[in-house]
């Protein structure tokens, strides 16, 4: 597949697996290749920020060197906050001191960068941009990236919204959609992987004001295999080409362990390079 300016750039999410592509992003910008269009959920809308912002690294400090300065996930969260991140340190003290966001360079950025949210009221995707209100944008992506169960639901446009993966997890549709038949996809599991989780009804008492995000939610996994097995049709095909870890992951969605983080940002970084050297 040849990349050229029309070509779509999908970032998939994954709590703390997303430090893979926090790598990739990396090598991409230090090769300076910018996609004209991203499209990115939860995590993966998190690492898409900082590159559009021309950023190198800061996704990688922010994910990796301030995770063990600052132990941002911890049930401690869940019970001040109601969110076992730490979502003052992440959505208000990193952006705005600890680790300035360049929100001119965002917001001047010619490209579209859409993140992906779930309607909790329709259990819908939602695809969402936003080029000048800082506020908004900050609301988009914690919307992007609010587990559910352990955050808060977060209200955009006065819409309840959590993470976009419950029912987009790799948005590659989204970009086709907007006029991008090839894409490049960052994902964080290996070639094959399929879910090992089973679906389960979810109780009327739990979300019980949103009845069809209770829908989504119990057929998530279900979902998530589907998406991958469409990806992989796709790659086949030659439709897209995939960047993902190269073994089964040993990261978890909350993990805590910076040696396996940093493996697994250099893993993401060499395949970035080995892609750009390929297809640049």
């Amino acid at each position: 597949m040849q990349i050229d300016r029309n070509t779509g750039l999908v970032l998939e999410g994954g709590g703390m697996r997303g430090v893979f592509t926090s790598g990739v992003l990396d090598a991409f910008m230090k090769h300076e290749h910018y996609f004209r269009y991203v499209v990115a959920v939860s995590a993966g809308a998190c690492n898409g920020l900082s590159y559009i912002s021309r950023q190198k690294r800061r996704a990688r400090i922010s994910n990796i060197d301030y995770l063990s300065r600052y132990k941002y996930i911890g049930l401690r969260h869940l019970v001040t906050q109601g969110c076992i991140f730490d979502r003052k340190l992440l959505y208000e003290d990193f952006p705005n001191t600890l680790l300035p966001f360049d929100y001119d360079t965002f917001f001047a950025n010619e490209g579209e960068f859409e993140m992906v949210t779930t309607n909790c009221l329709t259990g819908r995707a939602c695809y969402l941009s936003e080029r000048h209100d800082r506020q908004r944008l900050l609301d988009i992506v914690r919307a992007s990236s609010s587990l559910p169960y352990v955050s808060k639901i977060v209200h955009v446009d006065g819409i309840p919204m959590l993470d976009g993966g419950i029912v987009d997890s790799i948005p590659v549709m989204r970009s086709m959609q907007q006029g991008h038949h090839k894409n490049v996809l960052v994902l964080t599991r290996n070639y094959g992987y399929r879910s090992t989780e089973h679906d389960h009804k979810i109780p009327r008492f739990v979300y019980k004001n949103y009845p069809r995000l209770r829908v989504v939610l119990s057929n998530r996994c279900k979902a998530y295999d589907r998406q991958l097995e469409m990806v992989e049709a796709m790659e086949r095909a030659g439709q897209v080409v995939c960047i993902r870890p190269e073994r089964p992951m040993e990261v978890g969605r909350m993990e805590k362990d910076t040696a396996k983080l940093e493996a697994l940002y250099e893993e993401g970084f060499a395949l970035g390079e080995q892609f750009c050297k390929e297809y640049l």
